[in-house]
Formats: C-alpha cells, sequence, structure tokens
C-alpha cells in the first residue's frame, strides 16, 4: 500500500513538507509506503480545455509535471495534498497542476474515485478554512472520500517554529492514522 505526498510548496523543506512528513510518519507506523511529489518552482501551465485528455486521460503539455502527478495518483492507494496558505487560498501553482491533473483523470473517466484522500495546510496567521475546502473540492469532484479530524489539518507557521503549534501536530498525527485506516480499508476492497 502506498500513499502519495504532495508537497504544493516550492520549498522541498520547508512547513508545508513538516506538516506533511507528521502525516507519513502515522502512515509508516501502519506499515503503509509513502512516495512524494513535490511541485517545486518550475513553472506551470493552466488548463486550456482542449480535451487531449479526453483519450489519453494525461495532459497534452509535457512541459511540466502535471501528468508526473497523474501517474502519481493512478498508482498510489490515496493522497495527501499540502499547500501553504497565500491570499486565505492554497498555492496557485498547485491548483492549476490540480485543475489539469483531475481533470484529466477523472472527466473521462472515474480513476481516482474511491481512493481516500485528505488536504493538510500551513499558515502564518489564517486562511486555513478555505484554502482547505478548496482542495477538497477535487477529492468531491473526484469521487474520492475525504478524511478528515476534528478541526482542520493545519498547522500555523512562523517560520521555523512549526514544532509549537502542538494541537495542529495531534491534529496531524491523528489525520495520518485516519488515513491509514482508509487506505487499509479501500485496498482490501480493491483486492477484493
Amino acid at each position: 500500500m502506498e500513499v502519495l505526498m504532495v508537497n504544493g510548496s516550492s520549498h522541498p523543506a520547508g512547513a508545508t513538507y513538516r506538516a506533511l512528513h507528521i502525516v507519513e510518519e502515522e502512515l509508516g507506523a501502519a506499515g503503509i509506503n509513502a512516495r512524494w511529489f513535490q511541485l517545486g518552482n518550475a513553472p506551470v501551465r493552466g488548463c486550456l480545455a482542449c480535451e487531449h485528455c479526453a483519450k489519453t486521460h494525461r495532459c497534452v503539455f509535457q512541459d511540466d509535471v502535471c501528468n508526473e502527478l497523474i501517474e502519481g495518483l493512478l498508482a498510489c492507494d490515496g493522497a495527501v495534498f499540502g499547500s501553504p496558505v497565500f491570499f486565505a487560498g492554497p498555492n496557485s501553482a498547485l491548483t492549476a497542476l490540480m485543475d489539469r491533473a483531475f481533470y484529466a483523470t477523472c472527466r473521462y473517466g472515474h480513476l481516482l474515485a474511491g481512493k481516500p484522500a485528505a488536504s493538510v495546510v500551513s499558515m502564518k496567521r489564517m486562511g486555513a478554512t478555505s484554502a482547505i475546502e478548496r482542495l477538497n473540492q477535487y477529492f468531491l469532484y473526484a469521487e474520492m472520500p475525504i478524511i478528515s479530524t476534528p478541526n482542520w489539518a493545519a498547522q500555523f507557521r512562523d517560520h521555523s517554529t512549526v514544532e509549537e503549534d502542538t494541537l495542529g501536530e495531534r491534529r496531524l498525527h491523528q489525520l495520518g492514522r485516519n488515513m491509514a485506516q482508509a487506505v487499509v480499508a479501500f485496498s482490501s476492497v480493491r483486492g477484493a
């Protein structure tokens, strides 16, 4: 079993990575492997509605990481998307990528249906709820069960002090345990 951990930050080892890593720890404790996808800081295209993906379930553009994300989503048993919060929303490069990846895999076939998914955000002061809601819309469209915790899976960051948000850390650990249970259930249903 494998969960795709999507770091939607341009910083590979920043606050979003640290929040996702807490979820990964719980997955590992349950015997579930994590496969990482790093958004990075290379340019990402937006969707042009060219409909190429209707036949291939892949994006026509080969000059960014969209098809790499699609391959990861298709191969995994679940996914956790993490993003920093910018202006009360997730990273716009991440959502542009998700627009294309989810359109390609779900508009012309329900290729992700049933796979559990979750969203994690890190923020300076506020905006967690709207950022998480935006990310969760992709999972609803894809018919992916959304894994949650009591409260949002969000962690406050003040540069390098993510660890000081103990409530956020507890929520992320709980999210990891909830995701592990959901992935095991999904894998057993899929294997039956």
